[in-house]
């Protein structure tokens, strides 16, 4: 009678540690998808950050005054896309060529308004932990206003 009993306890104690080793496995591997997401939400933060001030860059050093305005900017970093699209706040007739496009003519501005930009980015990556091939793409976006 002891025998049987003790095979009883033991398979007991056995099928309790599967269990609780599942558990652990399980939150284990969410923890890991969690940080996973955090990690790409954040470096996508980082990104259109980065290209925002890359943007506000180019347009300064870009000659604005001519037919050669700075529209858009794309770039490519790992698996991350970055496409920065870029409008003038301006007095068409004073600030900027005519022929340059996303020119927002506004009644705010004066001959004197100095030169503002809108700079629209979207970072776009893949999720790296969905099941499906191809993993759909999650997208941050970020918009900025700023004097030239």
């Amino acid at each position: 009678m002891r025998e049987a009993f003790s095979i009883i306890t033991a398979v007991f104690v056995i099928i309790i540690m599967a269990t609780v080793a599942g558990f652990i496995v399980s939150l284990s591997g969410k923890m890991v998808q969690s940080t996973t997401v955090q990690f790409q939400r954040e470096q996508s933060m980082l990104l259109a950050k980065s290209y925002t001030e890359y943007a506000i860059l180019a347009v300064t050093g870009n000659e604005h005054n001519s037919s050669n305005c700075l529209n858009s900017i794309h770039g490519d970093y790992g698996i991350y896309s970055i496409d920065v699209n870029i409008s003038y706040i301006a007095n068409t007739a004073t600030t900027l060529d005519a022929s340059c496009a996303n020119v927002l003519s506004t009644s705010v501005t004066t001959p004197n308004s100095p030169l503002n930009i809108i700079v629209d980015v979207d970072v776009s990556y893949p999720i790296l932990d969905h099941p499906v091939d191809p993993a759909p793409r999650m997208h941050y976006r970020r918009r900025s206003l700023q004097k030239i």
